[in-house]
């Protein structure tokens, strides 16, 4: 087993910190969207002149320019407004930042491995642990092409993050670069537009705990009514007292509704955004509030509670789950179920979240208190660089939705109770098919390699191995190499413990002698000694 990493020890993911509701707005008079949008125009715009005071900033922001940044907003909206965009802009900066690190360290790995295969000689093998040489001299020199593109790539962001300078866009990049690509995208530039306008609109507020129903910005009653109060400059389109306009929309929260009622009734912080989805035309609500940090339970009571866990490998198309008992023997049949991730955004996670509805489902049907899942992570994994002309390979696993799956599957677990305990992803599919697959494969049963990964999962989460028995011990001494079995806990070791010594005497009877429990041992000359204990035995006919 040489060669082998180490592996990381399981950790129960903790729970969700948030929950967010959305409610369409609907039966909005033509004078409530006129409002709408003159009041997200003129705060988009306040968003994002700040946000390009803040990027001007860079490293030497502190909390007297955040003062500066919110005092110069205030007076153009108000003090909580200002207080929104410039915390949303805050958010926004330091999101860029985080993705400038990591788009650092994945050209620094890409360099890494252009310098090792420029360093072999051309034709090189490679092994199972690092790529040999490239095939041809025109192959090396495109590739030298590359790594100096890399390094000048990598320079450039280098000097940017010492500079604090961030590349962000309002709106999005994605959406940006669609306006140079329109026929590609099946629009128009007046579509274009009016989407790019849209998504650089704001219209949020921040919850306050201790308002009136968590807000003084944008207000929800438990009726449903909707009321919002406008900036300084378009306080001459209020409908209602104190500078507020009241839509004629109400809302309902269908979802968690009780408990969005039961926080505005205490007046506990709500926070709320208004949007504008432009394909639809429709407009929406979405609320939001923080929940307590709850600690998750320790792994000891995920492993021992209920009926033991089910472990789940994570695929392009499908998620293939196997239900383990306790001690990490598979109960039943494998279960796979399946997802669709073309087509767009909206439709790829209502495919993923009705997969993992139909997990959760099954998993309180069996009975289990967790669930194990691989803890993946392919921001490195997927580069040209590592796979060369493997391009298929590199489109699979860009396809599986890592970062999007473990959100939604621990926020949709954690209200049905379920942990889950994420494992190292390392040979999960390589063992479970060399310890599991064959075995559990029958006429009636097919057995792929994603199931009998699933199962070396779950084994690894309850912290069993992934293989099925241990070497069995030497033939001269049975006891020397401990147990054979490695199905069961450290505490039930004794379904094969050592064979206790033979006696004369019947199964649970009394030593003859009261103090031994069987003669001296007879020579070696003398085979045949009677035995001391006077065995009777009843009569077969009975007299009385």
């Amino acid at each position: 087993m040489g060669g082998v990493r180490e592996l990381a020890a399981p950790f129960v993911v903790p729970g969700p910190c948030g929950v967010a509701i959305r409610d369409r707005l609907k039966h909005l008079t033509a004078r409530d969207e006129e409002v709408l949008r003159a009041v997200g125009e003129h705060q988009g715009a306040l968003a994002s002149r700040d946000l390009k005071a803040r990027c001007a900033d860079g490293v030497e922001h502190d909390a007297d320019t955040w003062a500066t940044r919110k005092r110069d907003l205030t007076p153009l909206s108000s003090s909580r407004i200002a207080g929104a965009i410039t915390k949303a802009t805050h958010d926004q900066w330091a999101l860029a930042r985080r993705c400038q690190a990591a788009h650092i360290q994945t050209v620094e790995a890409g360099i890494r491995t252009l310098r090792h295969r420029l360093s072999l000689p051309i034709g090189e093998p490679g092994t199972k642990r690092a790529a040999g040489g490239y095939r041809s001299r025109g192959e090396w020199f495109r590739k030298s092409r590359r790594l100096a593109a890399l390094e000048a790539r990598h320079a450039a962001a280098v000097a940017d993050r010492q500079a604090g300078r961030v590349r962000v866009v309002r709106g999005g990049k994605r959406l940006l670069n669609t306006r140079h690509h329109l026929a590609e995208a099946g629009l128009t530039e007046g579509q274009w537009r009016q989407r790019w306008e849209a998504g650089r609109w704001f219209i949020g507020a921040d919850g306050e705990s201790g308002k009136r129903f968590g807000n003084e910005t944008i207000r929800v009653t438990p009726d449903g009514e909707v009321s919002i109060r406008l900036p300084a400059p378009l306080a001459h389109l209020a409908n209602a007292q104190h500078g507020r306009y009241v839509l004629a929309s109400t809302v309902a929260f269908a979802h968690r509704g009780a408990e969005w009622a039961d926080r505005i009734t205490a007046n506990r912080a709500v926070a709320y955004r208004i949007h504008l989805d432009t394909q639809r035309g429709r407009w929406y609500l979405t609320a939001s509030w923080q929940r307590p940090v709850v600690k998750t339970i320790p792994l000891a009571t995920a492993r021992a509670r209920a009926r033991g866990m089910i472990g789940v490998d994570t695929n392009a198309d499908h998620l293939s789950a196997y239900h383990l008992d306790r001690h990490g023997n598979p109960v039943g049949d494998p279960r796979r179920f399946g997802f669709d991730l073309s087509g767009t955004a909206g439709h790829r996670d209502a495919q993923l979240r009705h997969a993992l509805t139909r997990l959760i489902h099954w998993a309180e049907r069996v009975g289990v208190a967790a669930i194990g899942i691989e803890d993946l992570n392919f921001s490195t994994e997927k580069t040209r660089e590592k796979h060369g002309r493997r391009k298929r390979f590199r489109q699979l696993i860009s396809g599986i939705p890592t970062g999007r799956l473990k959100a939604r599957l621990v926020s949709m677990a954690a209200e049905h109770g379920l942990a889950i305990v994420a494992v190292d992803p390392a040979y999960t599919s390589r063992w479970g098919a060399q310890h599991w697959q064959k075995p559990l494969t029958t006429p009636r049963r097919k057995m792929s390699r994603h199931d009998a990964a699933g199962i070396a999962i779950g084994r690894r989460a309850l912290g069993h191995p992934v293989r099925r028995r241990t070497a069995p011990p030497p033939h001269d001494r049975s006891d020397r190499a401990g147990h054979r079995t490695a199905q069961a806990g450290p505490g039930d070791r004794g379904r094969e413990g050592t064979r206790p010594p033979a006696t004369d005497r019947p199964p649970g009877g009394p030593s003859p002698n009261g103090t031994r429990t069987r003669e001296p041992s007879a020579s070696n000359t003398v085979r045949d000694a009677p035995s001391t204990q006077q065995w009777v035995q009843d009569s077969l006919t009975h007299t009385g």
